[in-house]
């Protein structure tokens, strides 16, 4: 009977994992690097392609990845038209770490604050790196986990995809 509870308990939290592809951003309030609220419902990038990154600046494979996208953003935007929402979930200790380590690195993406977590907890990010890719009609179609180091490739591989109007299995 253990066995089975377990199983089910595993199964159950897989089906949410995969249950929020297909669905549209959550509603959340976040705030800009200036300390302005921002209603995640109002997160969009005109019927082109976007990218949700979970991030902290405590995370090395988080920081890795974004400045890894950072080196070649210009030309995937080019291509895809695609936009890069990056969402750091330091806490109210650490938020004050956030707009400077941005600057120093010059990213050219969206960046919010998330410190209470409320839009992290509506999407149910338990850890990071966790990357959302939305399409065109601001629908999750994929989601990732961590980092390794080249997994910014399936990403634009998948962008791409999606600039086409292709769908993403």
């Amino acid at each position: 009977m253990k066995k089975i509870v377990c199983t089910f308990c595993v199964v159950i939290s897989s089906v949410g994992l995969f249950a929020q592809n297909g669905r549209g951003i959550p509603e959340a309030e976040v705030k800009d690097l200036k300390g302005s609220s921002f209603n995640t419902k109002n997160l969009s990038n005109e019927g082109k392609p976007m990218v949700i990154n979970f991030w902290a600046t405590w995370c090395t494979p988080c920081k890795k990845e974004l400045n890894n996208i950072a080196e070649v953003y210009d030309e995937w935007q080019e291509e895809t038209g695609v936009k890069i929402v990056a969402v750091s979930i330091d806490d109210t200790r650490n938020m004050s770490k956030v707009a400077p380590y941005v600057n120093s690195k010059s990213w050219e993406y969206e960046v919010y604050l998330d410190p209470n977590g409320d839009f992290k907890r509506a999407l149910n990010v338990n850890n990071v790196p966790h990357t959302f890719l939305i399409n065109g009609k601001g629908e999750i179609v994929w989601q990732h986990n961590s980092y390794s180091e080249g997994d910014e490739h399936e990403l634009y591989e998948l962008i791409k995809k999606l600039s086409k109007g292709e769908t993403i299995e």
